[in-house]
């Protein structure tokens, strides 16, 4: 089993991330954002930016969107049970765990999004052009454009993804891979664990 996983990985070594970039661009599934008001919008949709945490490892320019969120249409889209989800792991053999390298990123806002979601500084305007976290929705969209990648392997349960971990229950590793290959998703790979008997997953210790 330890060459065939390696001969999968090396065959799709471009999907993987050693770091914060390449960046994937999903294809496929771009997001946008209703408002349940009409033209011209309130000049508060706009927002200031200001610094992360100063305890951050890198600096970050973030931005408040509650102003946007009140007037954002709701896109609901059900989020895995945790419980299920660890009921499902321990009948699995062999459990690979991987890593999407900053899921939400790798999604691409349509240019409507990227003009409500615009932050000003002292010298002059930005647009968002990944979604960011903090919009209304964002987490609905993550989990709709997994539902339409892998509709088969999550209803039959030996694939599970939430949030940004994504976690195979059996030796199916290179139809995964392949899919993702397929829509351009990156996996962070100094945090993924292929093939094995017991692991961490989901903040838990899991065995088949």
């Amino acid at each position: 089993m330890r060459q065939e996983l390696i001969n999968v990985l090396y065959a799709y070594k471009n999907e993987f991330a050693s770091g914060n970039e390449p960046l994937g661009t999903i294809k496929g599934n771009e997001v946008d954002i209703t408002l349940n008001i009409d033209r011209p919008y309130p000049p508060v949709l706009r927002r200031p930016a200001y610094p992360a945490s100063p305890r951050a490892r890198e600096a970050l320019m973030v931005a408040d969107f509650g102003a946007l969120n009140t007037y954002t249409v709701p896109n609901r889209c059900p989020i895995p049970r945790i419980q299920e989800t660890l009921t499902q792991l321990s009948k699995a053999k062999y459990i690979t765990s991987m890593d999407a390298l900053k899921g939400f990123d790798q999604n691409v806002l349509i240019p409507k999004a990227k003009k409500l979601l615009e932050i000003i500084t002292n010298c002059c305007i930005y647009q968002y052009l990944r979604m960011p976290f903090g919009i209304k929705n964002a987490p609905s969209h993550y989990q709709r454009m997994i539902n339409t990648i892998f509709p088969t392997e999550l209803s039959e349960g030996w694939l599970i993804i939430y949030n940004d971990d994504i976690i195979i229950c059996s030796d199916s590793l290179s139809l995964q891979l392949e899919r993702l290959a397929r829509v351009n998703m990156k996996i962070l790979l100094n945090k993924s664990k292929f093939g094995f008997e017991e692991l961490k997953a989901l903040a838990n210790i899991v065995s088949g």
